[in-house]
């Protein structure tokens, strides 16, 4: 059974990383704002993806056939889990372990959402936990809403992200032969992934019009986008704090519904080296946890790591806002 390649940690045997590391680095008090020169080509890309994907919705979201809908709606959540189960909980955080079927699996996964290379995601992510709501924070959530949903990809980085991003430590995501080869053809990869494939297969197997399939792609394709965006900003901003007050990231449930179990963030942000990413005993707001325990029966996952409970406890009511988890555990 998989239950026998979860590890449990005590306080004083963390995996990877102490207690101490799960608070925010500082940055050097001197560091302040700068210039951030607006990338016109991502605002006018970003603006005509959503134009296409909204006109598209309102003015033919009636003319599409039935199997457009399933599909697309299947393929969206297929592919976030590449982004959930695969870039953050497998390799970003490093929770449990892949054997290579299971490794390929994941980055095709990733490669059907759209987002970017292996390499960058990872980093702009390990840096988000390092430098969290600080100026090195690719999408700092003390910057405003927006700036953490999207604009931060609308701008240059800020110099401090580039500074401490670089001193993030890659070394095991530059040894990953599966991420090697993804990224070296990344590209092409997900072009067909994300876009050609999921388009054609509606026009040549159930005769969808090229028109609505396109646009049903963009879609998706934007749905998924602000799904992974809501973790940035939504749930570093709204709801509680039960497991750490000093920092931002919260409790979210509707942001965990959209994006597959990844907006329990105060306890994420908490024990980023859990598995789960929660503390949930059920999959219905957790959908990728559900999927990594289905691997590990099957076992192409193992070494899933988890906090124990106690030190859970501890945690909470040493640093908690007196608030209970939604449908998590409740102790105060």
């Amino acid at each position: 059974m998989y239950s026998s390649t979860i590890t449990q940690y005590e306080e004083k045997k963390p995996p990877q990383s102490t207690e101490q590391d799960v608070e925010p680095t500082p940055i050097p008090k001197e560091q302040t704002l700068a210039r951030q020169p607006i990338i016109w080509r991502n605002v006018i890309g970003i603006t005509v993806l959503h134009f296409l994907a909204i006109y598209g919705l309102v003015t033919r979201y009636q003319d599409a056939k039935f199997w457009t809908w399933i599909w697309n709606v299947a393929y969206g959540i297929t592919a976030g889990l590449g982004i959930t189960a695969g870039a953050h909980r497998l390799w970003a955080h490093r929770t449990y372990s892949a054997k290579t079927p299971l490794r390929i699996f994941l980055a095709t996964l990733y490669c059907m959402a759209g987002q970017t290379h292996f390499y960058k995601w990872i980093r702009d992510h390990r840096t988000h936990h390092k430098y969290t709501e600080t100026l090195a924070d690719p999408h700092d959530a003390n910057r405003g809403f927006f700036f953490s949903h999207m604009g931060w990809l609308m701008v240059k980085r800020h110099p401090a992200v580039k500074k401490y991003g670089s001193k993030v430590d890659m070394n095991d995501i530059s040894a990953d032969p599966v991420i090697e080869f993804f990224d070296k053809y990344y590209e092409v990869i997900m072009m067909t992934l994300c876009f050609f494939l999921p388009i054609m297969v509606p026009v040549f197997v159930w005769n969808e019009t090229w028109y609505i399939s396109i646009h049903a792609a963009l879609i998706r394709y934007v749905w998924s986008l602000h799904a992974t965006f809501s973790v940035n900003s939504f749930a570093h901003m709204w709801g509680n704090r039960p497991y750490n007050r000093k920092v931002k990231p919260t409790e979210n449930a509707t942001v965990s519904f959209f994006a597959l179990g990844e907006g329990w963030h105060n306890y994420h942000h908490s024990f980023p080296w859990d598995y789960k990413a929660a503390e949930l005993g059920t999959y219905g707001l957790n959908a990728t946890t559900g999927f990594i325990e289905l691997m590990a029966f099957l076992g192409l996952a193992y070494d899933l790591k988890t906090p124990k409970k106690e030190l859970v406890d501890r945690i909470t009511i040493k640093k908690g806002d007196g608030t209970d988890s939604l449908w998590g555990y409740r102790r105060h």
